[in-house]
């Protein structure tokens, strides 16, 4: 490598350490393998913390160093694999969001589980109206709204859960609804998608206010869900 050229880091978050961290990743994605000197010119991060982040990225795997020199590493290569079988998902549920919006009238997203957490990974908002806005890449509680309660409900530690009760009720029905636990004033309903293996996959959800829903927004909007999830899977199968 006879000259480097220094990598911009964008979209910082203001973590300093964590920006710094992603600016070596970003580097080494464009320059791999690379010296500690090359990284330093080519990131203008000061040689002790670009040794220091070195080091803790290796640590987790996330950089390899051979022969004095850094390229990414492959616990990377995994997680990449596991967003792009994501990405099937996502382009399979968003024109059946927009029908089951359109179907409805409410707000409808794509739910799948982080740990425990939930992200909306897709979704189709009411173009006009009082609306229930989630934004795609918005982390939320598992144990509190309809999609979290389906993806509990048929996760394997499902039976575990302190409210494995109401998770069987939930399963055996096919679907689950919440009335103002997530946000006050807000219902939602939600089913399951389902994997060929069997096992859950995502949540597929429609959400609106109570005003509109009432107390129990699952006599409304059950089968809409359930259909569309459904076709989630019917077109991930084909």
């Amino acid at each position: 490598m006879d000259s480097v050229e220094k990598i911009p880091l964008e979209g910082k978050s203001g973590v300093g350490v964590l920006d710094r961290a992603v600016l070596i990743l970003s580097f080494l994605s464009e320059s791999a393998p690379a010296s500690l000197v090359e990284v330093v010119a080519g990131t203008g991060l000061p040689r002790p913390t670009a040794y220091r982040l070195l080091s803790a990225l290796e640590a987790h795997h996330l950089v390899v160093r051979e022969g004095g020199r850094y390229s990414l590493g492959l616990r990377l290569l995994g997680w990449g694999n596991r967003a792009a079988g994501a990405l099937d998902l996502v382009e399979a549920a968003q024109p059946v969001l927009v029908s089951l919006r359109d179907e409805t009238g409410e707000s409808t997203q794509l739910y799948v589980r982080e740990g425990d957490r939930r992200m909306c990974v897709a979704a189709a908002e009411r173009v006009s109206g009082l609306k229930d806005a989630v934004p795609v890449g918005a982390v939320l509680p598992l144990e509190r709204g309809s999609a979290g309660k389906v993806l509990l409900a048929w996760a394997e530690d499902g039976e575990k859960h302190r409210d494995a009760g109401e998770l069987v009720e939930i399963r055996n029905r096919g679907w689950a609804e919440s009335i103002a636990e997530r946000e006050e004033g807000v219902a939602s309903v939600s089913a399951p998608v389902l994997g060929a293996d069997g096992h859950i996959r995502a949540a597929v959800c429609a959400s609106g206010p109570v005003s509109r829903l009432g107390e129990h927004p699952g006599k409304k909007l059950y089968r809409y869900v359930v259909a569309a999830a459904r076709g989630i899977e019917n077109t991930l199968r084909s």
